[in-house]
C-alpha cells in the first residue's frame, strides 16, 4: 500500500491556509483528518491485488530483430472495480534500449467479474531464452488517493532464434546447384561424378563421355551423363570456445559462423545430402542428428538459439574425437573455428590428421574487416604503425591457412557478410569435383 501523488498534493495545499489562518494542531487536524478518512475509504474501495488471476498467451519464439507479442490476461474475481497500473517485467535485453518503459507498462480498468487483456511487445536484442519476471500491479481507489500493490509470477518463455540473414543468398546458390545438376539451360552441361543415364550423342559432347559398350549394342552413339553426388553426409562443427566470443562489428564470431552454417545446411539439404550439427568446446553444447529435410532448419535454429561462447580454451582433441563418433563414415566435416595462429598450431594441427585421414575437411573462419581497413591506412605515423600491425596479422593468418591446406584442408576465410556465401560456394565446388 502507498499514498499517491494526489494525496500528497492535497496535503500540501491544505497546509497553506493552516499556516496562515490557524497554525497549530487544530488546523493540522482540520485538514489531515478528512484527508486520512478519504484515504482509508479509497484504500477500502481499491480492488485487492492478490486475488487477481493472471495468465499468458502469445508467441513462444521469435527471430532476433523481430517483434514478439505476449498477451497478459487479468481476471478480477472481486466485487470491486480494478483501476490499475501494471508493469510486465522481462530481462533488459527483451527490448531495444530506451523502449522498456513504454513497452512494459500498461493502464487498465477491469470491472468486477470480468477480464481484460494487455499485449506486451518484445523486441529482443540477444539470442536465447527470455523468461518473464514478476507482474507488478498497483490498484487504485476511485479517488486515486491510496493504492494497493502486489506482484504475481506468471511464467512464460520466448526463445529468440538466430536471424538467418544469409537466407537472401539461398536462391542464387540453388540456381548454381541446378546448373551443376544439369537441370538448367546453360552454356555448359551439368557437371558431376555420379553416373546418371545414357543418351544419344550430339555434336559438342566430350568424346571421353562416349560409352562404347552401349554404342555397340545400338545403332547410335551413346554418351554417359553425370550428376553431382547425392546422399552424402555433412557434419557442421561449431567451435564455441573462447575464440568464438571475439566480437567482429556488433556481434560475436559465433553468430556469423551460425549464419553461415544455416545457409550451408539449407543448400545441402536441397541437394539431397544429410546434415548434422555438433557444437563443442570442452563438452558437447548441441547435437542435431538424423533430421528429415523439412525438420532440419527448425531443429538447427532451435539448437543454436541458446548457444553462447564459453570463455575457455577449446579441447581440440575432444572435438575431433566427438566428430569422429558423430560421423563414423566418410563425410564432409565443416569446422567453423578460428585462424589465429596459436589455437590452430598448438591445438588443432597436432590432431587434425585423425580427421583428414577419414573425412574431407573444410575449415571456415570469420575475418575482421577492420584489419583490412587498417592495412590500407596512411597519412600519419600512427596510421602507418597500424597498417604494419594489420599487415603482420594478415600474413600470420595466411600462413596458418597454408599450413591447413598442406594437410588437405579446404580453407574459407571471409568477413561476416561474405562468410556464408563463400562457404556455400566452397561446398558447391567440392560437390562438382566429386570430393564429398
Amino acid at each position: 500500500m502507498a499514498l499517491t501523488g494526489r494525496a500528497a498534493l492535497l496535503a500540501a495545499l491544505g497546509s497553506v491556509p493552516v499556516g496562515i489562518l490557524e497554525p497549530g494542531w487544530t488546523g493540522i487536524l482540520a485538514v489531515n483528518g478528512p484527508l486520512a478518512l478519504a484515504c482509508a475509504c479509497d484504500f477500502a474501495l481499491a480492488a485487492p491485488v492478490r486475488r487477481l488471476v493472471l495468465s499468458r498467451s502469445g508467441d513462444t519464439t521469435a527471430r532476433l530483430g523481430e517483434e514478439a507479442e505476449v498477451t497478459l490476461t487479468v481476471a478480477n474475481p472481486s466485487r470491486r472495480v480494478l483501476r490499475a497500473k501494471l508493469r510486465d517485467g522481462w530481462p533488459p535485453s527483451s527490448w531495444l534500449p530506451g523502449t522498456e518503459v513504454e513497452s512494459s507498462r500498461h493502464q487498465m480498468t477491469v470491472p468486477s467479474g470480468e477480464r481484460r487483456r494487455v499485449v506486451t511487445r518484445l523486441r529482443p536484442t540477444r539470442r536465447g531464452d527470455r523468461q518473464a519476471d514478476r507482474v507488478t500491479i498497483r490498484s487504485y481507489g476511485p479517488l486515486g488517493l491510496f493504492s494497493r500493490q502486489g506482484a504475481h509470477r506468471v511464467p512464460w518463455s520466448v526463445r529468440v532464434l538466430p536471424p538467418f540473414t544469409s537466407r537472401k543468398h539461398l536462391p542464387s546458390k540453388l540456381a548454381r546447384l541446378r546448373e551443376l545438376d544439369g537441370r538448367t539451360s546453360v552454356l555448359t552441361r551439368g557437371e558431376g561424378t555420379e553416373f546418371d543415364s545414357l543418351r544419344e550423342y550430339v555434336p559438342g559432347d566430350d568424346t571421353r563421355s562416349i560409352d562404347w559398350r552401349a554404342t555397340a549394342r545400338q545403332t547410335t552413339v551413346a554418351v554417359r551423363t553425370w550428376r553431382p553426388e547425392r546422399d552424402r553426409h555433412i557434419l557442421l562443427v561449431l567451435d564455441t570456445g573462447r575464440t568464438s566470443a571475439g566480437r567482429v562489428g556488433d556481434a560475436p564470431r559465433l553468430d556469423a559462423a551460425m549464419d553461415a552454417a544455416l545457409l550451408l545446411a539449407a543448400l545441402a539439404s536441397r541437394a539431397g545430402d544429410r546434415v548434422d550439427l555438433l557444437a563443442y568446446d570442452r563438452r558437447t553444447r548441441a547435437l542435431v542428428q538424423g533430421r528429415a529435410v523439412n525438420e532440419l532448419l527448425p531443429s538447427l535454429v532451435n539448437a543454436m538459439a541458446t548457444l553462447e561462447p564459453e570463455l575457455l580454451e577449446t579441447d581440440n582433441r575432444g572435438l575431433i574425437s566427438m566428430a569422429l563418433r558423430t560421423a563414423p563414415r566418410r563425410s564432409l566435416v565443416v569446422l567453423l573455428t578460428t585462424l589465429d595462429a596459436a589455437p590452430v598450431e598448438q591445438g588443432l594441427l597436432p590432431v587434425l590428421p585423425q580427421l583428414t585421414h577419414r573425412h574431407t575437411v573444410l575449415v571456415a573462419a570469420v575475418a575482421d574487416p577492420y584489419i583490412a581497413q587498417m592495412a590500407e591506412a596512411r597519412g600519419s605515423a600512427e596510421s602507418v604503425y597500424e597498417a604494419a600491425a594489420a599487415a603482420q596479422a594478415q600474413n600470420e593468418r595466411r600462413r596458418t591457412a597454408d599450413k591447413l591446406r598442406r594437410h588437405g584442408v579446404t580453407v574459407v576465410d571471409a568477413t561476416p557478410e561474405n562468410l556464408a556465401p563463400a562457404l556455400s560456394d566452397a561446398y558447391l565446388a567440392l560437390k562438382a569435383a566429386g570430393r564429398l
